[in-house]
């Protein structure tokens, strides 16, 4: 049983939306942060958006400032799914996507990748025309 499993990724075109879904098995969503990360071809790993738990947290959420305006985290708990909903997509969003859980102290806004313990395989994004 894979615990993180992310879907939606595809081709869009400069503008376009896409909705990454991360669901969980073995675990609830609301219980742990979730992250979104993304690490395009010769760069760094870097966040994009989380979300702190419910159970254990404010259920509050956190934005790259190269996306806020634009994406959107938001989790459905009968699902036990995770989603990032991306509008006006630009080519500089290209990257494979991933979700990550961890059970973390403080907000989940201070946290990098290394410190996620659970990740999920990845779904591509690109944004061409």
């Amino acid at each position: 049983q894979v615990p993180l499993v992310e879907s939606g990724g595809g081709l869009v075109q400069p503008g376009g939306s896409l909705r990454l879904s991360c669901a969980a098995s073995g675990f609830r969503t609301n219980s742990v942060h979730i992250a979104w990360f993304r690490q395009a071809p010769g760069k760094e790993r870097e966040g994009v958006s989380c979300i702190n738990s419910d159970t254990r947290g404010d259920g509050a959420s956190w934005y790259a400032d190269s996306v806020k305006g634009r994406f959107t985290i938001s989790r459905d708990t009968l699902q036990n799914t995770v989603f990032l909903q991306m509008n006006n997509l630009k080519p500089e969003d290209t990257a494979v996507y991933y979700c990550a859980s961890a059970h973390l102290a403080l907000s989940c806004k201070n946290y990098r990748a290394h410190e996620y313990g659970t990740w999920g395989q990845g779904t591509q994004v690109t944004v061409s025309s």
